[in-house]
């Protein structure tokens, strides 16, 4: 029985472990977080990759919990409403679509239930070293020791800790998009049911919104600016809550109340967007899956998706041919889905993709 291990237990690599056990693989999932991790932004599953999910028994579970928002309004700094709609939503698209919204913390959940009785999961440690042996890949740990795996995949995100030790350094395949995000949680103070509120700066690039959660009682907040690439410690947290206080400040509506909450909020994600694009995922026994490969970023409203659908091909291609043959069918079936669906941001710049590019993107691939 071959062993692999996958760095990461987000979508991408918890969803990676499922297919592969079911493909006789023995998996350890290690991860750096000290357990799943919580918080982020409602992500979208939609086309193909839904039918991942209904193929891994989930489809049910995913869609009881899906959210549930009736509409959406845009309003100026002193909180005076410019349009609404009841058709689109603008963190997921049209209301009437057989996409799917959920927390990227309740997808996560369930496919870590449907898996942690058959993958072992590695929580609080991280890979240092790899070395790649005629027979598998010794990898070191920062918690000390090391395993031997016949394969090792990264599905580690966008800052992908394996990409860097198996092909380089990060600025090799990065692309700033020329803005950044953040998401944090905080109380329904508005009383929004069902309905979100967003705000827009186009001079000065900045602006989000808000939308409810957990039967309306939590709302998560995601805003963000335009801006080049800057220096900052991606681990330093209260730089990164300061750097978006003093770029949100001038918004007006209610941000001094979501400045404040920000301040204290206990999961809080920041980042650029920005993607990953490589010309090979694979380099010997070590691959790529996920952002980690083909970040699409946020503004694609794929990257989900994307991850489903690479790890249900990456595990279907290693369960029927030797490794260099699977990685080879693996990219050769992904990329022009990848290649369509990291063009939607760049399509329509600070705008949504057109519905026909959509359309295509997320349909351009068949399992």
């Amino acid at each position: 029985m071959r062993n692999v291990l996958v760095s990461g237990a987000g979508v991408a690599g918890s969803a990676l472990a499922y297919w592969l056990t079911g493909h006789g693989f023995t998996v350890t999932v290690v991860e750096r977080a000290d357990g799943l991790r919580k918080g982020g932004q409602a992500i979208d599953v939609r086309g193909v990759a839904l039918e991942v999910v209904d193929r891994m028994g989930l489809g049910a579970q995913m869609r009881a919990v899906r959210t549930r928002m009736r509409g959406m309004t845009m309003v100026d700094r002193d909180g005076n409403e410019m349009f609404r709609s009841e058709e689109v939503a603008l963190s997921s698209g049209r209301l009437d679509s057989e996409d799917v919204e959920l927390l990227r913390e309740d997808l996560t959940e369930m496919i870590y239930e449907a898996t942690k009785d058959r993958v072992e999961y590695v929580f609080n440690d991280a890979i240092t070293a790899l070395h790649e042996e005629d027979h598998g890949v010794r990898v070191e740990f920062e918690k000390g020791g090391y395993r031997t795996f016949d394969f090792v995949i990264g599905a580690d995100g966008m800052h992908s800790s394996v990409r860097r030790l198996a092909f380089g350094p990060e600025e090799n395949y990065v692309r700033h998009l020329g803005s950044y995000v953040a998401v944090f949680p905080s109380p329904n103070f508005l009383e929004l049911d069902n309905w979100q509120m967003w705000i827009q700066d186009q001079e000065n690039g900045a602006g989000g919104g808000v939308y409810p959660v957990r039967d309306n009682t939590e709302l998560r907040a995601t805003f963000g600016f335009a801006s080049d690439q800057l220096e900052y410690d991606y681990r330093d947290i209260e730089q990164q809550k300061k750097l978006m206080a003093d770029r949100l400040a001038h918004l007006g509506w209610e941000m001094p109340k979501f400045i404040e909450v920000m301040k204290d909020a206990p999961n809080f994600y920041f980042d650029a967007m920005a993607q990953i694009h490589m010309d090979t995922w694979s380099t010997g026994r070590i691959a790529l899956v996920g952002d980690a490969a083909y970040c699409a970023s946020v503004l694609s409203g794929q990257g989900t998706s994307i991850a489903l659908v690479g790890a249900y091909i990456l595990a279907e291609e290693l369960g029927k041919a030797d490794h260099s043959e699977a990685f080879a069918a693996y990219e050769r079936r992904m990329r022009p889905y990848v290649t369509l669906n990291q063009a939607l941001p760049t399509e329509n710049p600070g705008g949504p993709a057109s519905e026909e590019s959509m359309e295509k993107a997320k349909n351009a691939i068949a399992l």
